[in-house]
């Protein structure tokens, strides 16, 4: 066996000549322990909330979404939309135009974005499965329908067994200069809702989709579209065909992925991540201080053996590395025994969900969710040993030399 850690083992297990030094090592074990449960609890939560958020927005937003890299519309013949729409793993295709426009329902008015797609919208749509009242209908032979978020039809009191009241949108018309807004600058037409959808509260206050024939007519369009949709089949290869459609498509138009049409919200829920990972680590630093104090206290209840070891013949180095040992004894098994403790209440948490987000209902998710990732915990674990070695280094150094020079006297 290792000479200091066996000398370390018996320091850190054995009764002290002053039981208060047993206390303040049992205290540096649980704060380094209560400091990696922290941070193992808190990343896990975070990735926890991401998940969800991003799983909420993989209903919405396309696995691919093709756009102008400046301009707002284009002609749908500019895109090889039928050699994108045989490429492997390509399931559905959608043309949108989009634009902002006043909904009108009865004596209510609401500002939303009208979303045209394409006929076929509805197969394998993945808003089918959120639609919570009414059908997903967007067209029947020559009629439209409009299928609008919760939140709107909220705000708009739309009633879906009212057909005489027809939901009214208004658009700038393009043709004429808007000097003054008046009726004459605006073109308008009607449309009868056939469902609500709800998502997510960001979608629900904010679109409402229409045929895109609907769309063009309205905004006065012959075949301009906004953007392409491209959804693809599980397990299919999505940045390849990344690739593939850039260089079909050229350097007039952009493709995003997921992730990228939605970069702001992530690179905000990263930098939040990480930014309550270095407050936590700095309150981990202050924890430390305790190991400090630890190991002071002990250098100074061992002089005697300190002198011991020196006639022995023992070198300072030797003597550093025992003290040095126990301190990294002590990171250790805090950082450990924080980890287990860590893994098993997010384990708790994820399968029993004992902490609720809240009682109102007004949440999507019921209790905090929570997400555990292996590399999470080796991150924890390396981040606690580093500052913990770091911190127990400088009164080993100190204190062992001072004790050495005195036993050399």
């Amino acid at each position: 066996m290792n000479f200091p850690f066996y000398i370390a083992r018996r320091y850190l297990v054995s009764k002290k000549t002053h039981n208060i030094i047993n206390i303040i090592s049992g205290i540096s074990v649980i704060g380094v322990m209560v400091g990696t449960m922290a941070l193992i609890v808190v990343l896990s939560v975070f990735n926890g909330f991401e998940k969800a958020v991003i799983s909420m927005f993989n209903v919405f937003d396309p696995d691919l979404q093709i756009s102008l890299a400046e301009g707002k519309t284009f002609h749908q013949s500019e895109l090889p939309s039928d050699k994108i729409s045989h490429l492997p793993g390509v399931v559905r295709y959608t043309q949108v135009l989009e634009e902002n426009g006043l909904l009108r329902y009865k004596d209510k008015q609401y500002l939303a974005v009208i979303k045209g797609v394409s006929a076929g919208y509805e197969k394998n749509s993945p808003l089918d499965t959120l639609i919570v009242e009414g059908k997903m209908v967007l067209q029947a032979d020559s009629f439209d329908f409009a299928i609008p978020g919760f939140g709107i039809a909220y705000y708009l009191g739309v009633q879906l067994d009212d057909p005489e009241n027809l939901i009214s949108i208004y658009v700038p018309d393009r043709t004429k200069r808007l000097n003054v807004l008046s009726e004459n600058t605006l073109r308008s037409e009607t449309i009868m809702p056939a469902g609500i959808f709800s998502v997510q509260q960001d979608f629900d206050n904010k679109y409402m989709f229409v045929p895109l024939r609907f769309a063009r007519r309205l905004l006065n369009y012959s075949d301009e579209i906004s953007s392409a949709e491209i959804w693809l089949a599980p397990g299919s290869n999505a940045e390849e065909t990344q690739q593939t459609i850039e260089k079909w498509a050229g350097k007039k138009f952009v493709v995003k992925n997921r992730l990228q049409q939605q970069d702001i919200l992530y690179k905000t829920m990263k930098s939040e991540k990480w930014a309550v990972f270095l407050i936590l680590t700095f309150i981990l630093i202050i924890a430390t201080f305790n190991v400090i104090g630890s190991i002071t206290m002990l250098i100074l209840d061992k002089r005697r053996d300190i002198h011991v070891l020196g006639s022995m013949g023992a070198s300072q180095k030797l003597i550093r590395r025992i003290f040095f040992t126990e301190g990294a004894l002590i990171i250790i098994s805090g950082a450990l025994s924080g980890s287990v403790l860590g893994f098993i209440i997010c384990w708790v948490q994820k399968h029993f969900e004992l902490i609720k987000l809240g009682n109102g209902g007004s949440f999507i998710l019921n209790a905090y969710p929570v997400d555990m990732k292996v590399t999470d915990f080796i991150m924890v674990i390396i981040t606690v040993t580093f500052i913990g070695l770091a911190a127990c280094w400088l009164p080993v150094r100190r204190m062992s030399r001072r004790f050495e020079k005195t036993n050399s006297k």
